[in-house]
């Protein structure tokens, strides 16, 4: 196998990863991604397919370790002791991008794979199908709606519309994807229905990220980790309460799950596809440029990506919503060429 060669100055003095020293260090003959537990079972399916189509590569170790803890690991350095590939439910933050291009990973390849939805469900048991809005989700989750401590008990104290049943979620950690999409995507969008909340945005933009966004920590919300398989056996256990995960897994538990709309939209491959679903959003792979000569098996590992996402794809049996054509085609292009992202894209 060949040898890193280092490009980036954060370590030139380190010109072959091999010949540093250190815990973790050497050569590597398998590619690894961590990140998103939402692209997982996606990204599983397009290493067993890789598997099977070249057997002389081996096939990639892919772990579940959440958007944000996967970027921590995917940023902190160039060399076989780092993640080739984070997976991530969400665009990666400039912040992120800034602390990756420190550690000398300075060349990513951003490639938007599909699109999921951030689902909220029940049990297919449970007592009433809930019609919420963004701003019932902010008012039952925030930890201080508008500013406020939350007192709220019962969905009915939210909005007296909805059941007089315990509010009992559970949902992501904050290092997840997941977690930051529905803070940004549904309960920032619904503090901002209120005009003062709305106005604050401009006056004092950490205030607002604060009072829109930090979820309860009371026991109301609970962080289930990257497991979102869990999330769904606790809601068969607890059929009163709402669970939070990818679309893909209410997909894949049709039978047991029920999809709680959102602003009069239910989450179906359709309404996530056009982004009339609230929650919908894109899933992304990064690859470190750095990497792509020195693993074997990597440039395959992301051309079998681009063989797996169309319409008829691996991915879509699998329960990935496709991305629209032109997404696709630009994509495919990024993958094919491995072009490096502009940081002046990001936010």
């Amino acid at each position: 196998m060949k040898k890193f060669v280092v490009m980036s100055s954060a370590v030139a003095a380190c010109a072959l990863v091999s010949a540093c020293g250190g815990a973790g260090s050497g050569s590597r003959d398998q590619i690894r991604a961590v990140g998103s537990s939402t692209v997982y079972p996606f990204a599983k399916a397009v290493a067993d397919q890789l598997a099977k189509s070249s057997p002389d590569i081996k096939s990639p170790i892919i772990e579940s370790t959440g958007t944000g803890a996967g970027m921590k690991l995917f940023c902190a350095g160039v060399g076989a002791q780092y993640p080739d590939i984070e997976n991530a439910s969400r665009r990666i933050k400039k912040s992120e991008f800034e602390e990756c291009a420190k550690n000398g990973v300075d060349k990513i390849a951003e490639i938007q794979v599909g699109l999921d939805g951030i689902a909220f469900a029940e049990a297919a048991s449970g007592p009433s199908a809930f019609a919420l809005t963004r701003e019932d989700i902010y008012k039952a989750l925030a930890a201080n709606p508008y500013g406020k401590p939350n007192t709220a008990k019962l969905w009915s104290d939210v909005n007296p519309k909805l059941p007089k049943e315990p509010i009992m979620v559970y949902g992501p950690p904050s290092t997840s994807g997941t977690r930051d999409a529905m803070k940004e995507l549904i309960m920032a969008k619904g503090c901002d229905e209120n005009a003062e909340m709305k106005a604050l945005k401009d006056s004092d933009a950490e205030k607002h990220d604060k009072i829109c966004t930090e979820v309860r920590g009371d026991g109301a919300y609970v962080d289930m980790g990257e497991n979102d398989n869990l999330i769904v056996q606790k809601l068969e256990a607890n059929p009163a309460a709402v669970g939070i995960f990818g679309y893909s897994y209410l997909e894949e538990n049709a039978d047991k799950l029920r999809g709680l709309t959102i602003n009069g939209v239910v989450p179906t491959y359709q309404s996530i596809s056009d982004f009339s679903y609230p929650g919908a959003r894109p899933l992304y792979i990064y690859v470190k440029l750095a990497h792509v000569d020195a693993i074997r098996g990597l440039k395959e590992f992301v051309a079998e990506w681009t063989k797996s996402w169309g319409k008829d794809g691996l991915l879509a049996k699998a329960g990935m919503v496709v991305s629209p054509a032109d997404i696709q085609a630009k994509s495919a292009d990024i993958a094919a060429k491995l072009t490096a992202l502009d940081p002046a894209e990001l936010k």
